[in-house]
Order: C-alpha cells, then structure tokens, then sequence
C-alpha cells in the first residue's frame, strides 16, 4: 500500500489523502503538482525518477 505522505517535500504544501494534486517517484517521493510540472519538470530531485500523478484514496465514510 501507498505511504500518503501528506505535504509536497519542496513547498510543503498540504496533500490530502484524496488530492488530485499530488505526483510521486516510485520511491514516493511527493510532490504538488506545480512543483512537480513546473518547478521540476517531473524530475524527482532526489532519485531521478519520473514524477507521475499519485493515485487517489477514497476515505472512509465510517
């Protein structure tokens, strides 16, 4: 299962566990989505990898 790191590791910008506006590396790195796009070009600054769009979690209306 996905670690739902809740900030982008640049700007810290909050990311929820149902964002649409988080990317990650296969490490899962996190990022927000203007970091990732526009900042660093959908480059992990940390391992290289390609930034790709974090799936979303469904939570839990118990």
């Amino acid at each position: 299962m996905l670690e739902m790191k809740p900030h982008c590791e640049r700007c810290d910008h909050s990311l929820k566990p149902e964002s649409q506006e988080a990317f990650i590396c296969s490490y899962e790195c996190t990022f927000c989505k203007e970091c990732a796009e526009q900042e660093l070009r959908c480059v992990c600054p940390n391992c290289g990898g390609e930034l790709v769009k974090r799936p979303s979690r469904k939570l839990n209306s118990d």
